[in-house]
């Protein structure tokens, strides 16, 4: 078995244990209709990934081993818009500004659509 996977599973195993405990602190100390715990999480996903692709642009400062365990484990199981967000901004800086536009806008509204569609689906069963 590749060695990669491996490295995925651990760190999407951490970053999904550190999402259910950051919802846990949080519902227990902020009584909100905002999401704020989600909202949090992908703020704090989003500046992880950030930080973590800057260091790999650095040269050797993140392994390739470190890098898939942390930016495509962890941060993937923490919160997937951080992947989203890394991706957008790649795009921006490439400036492939028609792709930025598709990929937010697609997302959002495809994910949105996706989303009550799934709902409306099991509603009618």
């Amino acid at each position: 078995m590749d060695r990669s996977i491996l490295f995925v599973g651990l760190g999407g195993f951490l970053g999904s244990i550190a999402r259910y405990l950051v919802t846990i602190l949080l519902s227990g100390q902020v009584s909100s209709r905002f999401p704020l715990a989600t909202f949090v999480v992908n703020i704090a996903g989003c500046f992880l990934i950030g930080v973590l692709f800057a260091l790999s642009d650095r040269g050797n400062i993140l392994s390739p081993e470190w890098r898939i365990f942390l930016a495509t484990g962890f941060c993937g199981g923490f919160t997937t818009f951080s992947a989203f967000s890394y991706e957008s901004i790649k795009l921006l800086q490439d400036g492939e500004i028609l792709f930025l536009a598709m990929n937010v806008i697609l997302t959002v509204l495809l994910g949105f659509a996706a989303t009550y569609l799934g709902i409306l689906l099991v509603r009618s069963i």
